[in-house]
């Protein structure tokens, strides 16, 4: 900077100064630094005590790459979805056992089973209602009602699809693909169009599979336990 006049020699004189008093901050901030440092050094010493460093082996220490996490219960869920997909081109004949009433009932299981469904034999455990819904969000929120249902032991729901007096040409838009989708469901083994009080013609009343008693057969310790308590003698009077 070149002085010029007596300011400028006043502004060069200013900036000197400020300059040193910045360099005497910074070396009294590094000063601090370091005593608060070797005081964190000694109060670690005093607290460990003599330590001895161990001697260096000549090893390389290992420095391999952590494998990428899989999310393997995702998997598992997206596979358990695939499998349970329902899909909206499978013939529903091919699938289960229908008559003029729009009742399913499964191979195996008897036309009483249906009979009672119309009647009411069986108290609505759960229900849902699909109206206002897509096709895609019908379907997921289906698959995942029956699903928890299943889960929690439930067996008898009713599935509100609507009537269709809302769709265009006043036709029911997902009562048919309800159906397909109940039937490709392995835990639904039947169900029948609701009575009126329940919904008529824009519910079904479904049935799903029962839980499987586990009978668990006696141990050769009962057996044996129970074979000896029955030959020992009555206690004396």
């Amino acid at each position: 900077m070149k002085v010029r006049s007596l300011a400028d020699l006043v502004h060069v004189r200013d900036a000197l100064q400020r300059r040193a008093r910045e360099a005497a901050e910074h070396a009294a901030q590094e000063r601090a630094a370091r005593a608060a440092a070797e005081r964190q050094r000694r109060l670690f010493a005093d607290s460990v005590g003599l330590v001895t460093p161990l001697p260096h082996d000549g090893r390389a220490l290992p420095s391999l790459a952590k494998p990428a996490p899989e999310p393997r219960q995702r998997e598992l869920d997206e596979q358990a979805a695939l499998m349970e997909a329902m899909s909206d081109e499978v013939d529903l004949e091919t699938l289960l056992l229908t008559d003029d009433g729009l009742s399913f009932r499964r191979s195996g299981v008897g036309q009483d089973v249906v009979t009672r469904l119309r009647r009411g034999h069986w108290s609505i455990q759960a229900e849902i209602d699909l109206h206002g819904l897509r096709r895609e969000e019908a379907r997921d929120s289906l698959a995942a009602f029956v699903r928890g249902a299943a889960l929690r032991g439930q067996r008898c729901l009713r599935v509100v699809h609507g009537k269709g007096h809302g769709s265009p040409g006043r036709q029911p838009v997902l009562k048919s693909k309800v159906q397909r989708w109940l039937g490709q469901s392995e835990s639904v083994i039947a169900f029948a169009q609701a009575s009126g009080p329940l919904g008529g013609a824009g519910a079904l009343i479904v049935l799903l599979v029962g839980r499987q008693r586990v009978v668990r057969q006696p141990t050769v310790e009962a057996v044996t336990a129970t074979a000896v308590t029955s030959q020992s003698p009555a206690p004396a009077a």
